[in-house]
């Protein structure tokens, strides 16, 4: 499958975000693992191979290692990644969404609020470069601010917002996805605001 040309598939100002606020995002997050990893996991068989976009603190990444799965653990940003390698005790790598290029090397990919911030025209190209890396079989989860407009937050990070069907629609531009749902919830996030999110979990066919 061929993978579009994403050169617009990031937002420097969010990048530079969290390049800046590391350090008080990782202090200041919930401690606990966010409400949908369980379910997630749920999904997996024993030993799986997992890639994990934008894992911030690895709070998650640390759950799912203590859970036996074998996780590649990555974020955008070099000082995010330093600080969740510090928590692991492994090496986290820096990659962007962008840089993607793996091949049916996954069982699983997980983008906890970390895909909410590409550009929403972007998001296909991104989410076929999740599907390649995928095995066949393979299942993905992400979550989503939603509202149905893109737009920023009061820090000046860029949110695409999107509501249940862009969402499927631009996972249909993507690849042959099977959703298997898309879930409404109320969640909150960095800044302290509750609001409408969005969890979509979806699958790679068996062929």
């Amino acid at each position: 499958m061929s993978r579009p040309s994403d050169s617009t598939s990031f937002d420097p100002t969010t990048l530079a975000f969290y390049t800046k606020e590391a350090p008080d995002y990782v202090a200041s997050g919930p401690g606990g693992v966010s409400r949908w990893l369980a379910s997630f996991l749920d999904r997996l068989s024993a030993g799986s191979r997992i890639l994990e976009l934008g894992c911030g603190s690895g709070r998650d990444a640390e759950a799912m290692i203590a859970a036996g799965h074998d996780v590649d653990a990555t974020d955008g940003t070099p000082e995010m990644a330093a600080l969740a390698s510090t928590r692991l005790g492994r090496t986290v790598r820096v990659m962007r969404f962008d840089e993607l290029d793996a091949h049916e090397d996954y069982d699983a990919v997980r983008a906890h609020a970390s895909l909410l911030h590409v550009p929403f025209p972007a998001l296909p190209g991104i989410l076929t470069r999740v599907f390649c890396a995928l095995r066949p079989g393979g299942t993905h989860s992400a979550t989503y601010k939603g509202g149905g407009t893109a737009g920023r937050d009061a820090a000046g990070r860029y949110f695409n917002y999107p509501d249940a069907g862009s969402l499927r629609a631009a996972y249909g531009a993507a690849a042959p996805w099977r959703i298997d749902a898309i879930e409404d919830y109320i969640g909150g996030g960095y800044d302290g605001r509750q609001g409408p999110w969005l969890a979509i979990s979806a699958r790679r066919p068996d062929q």
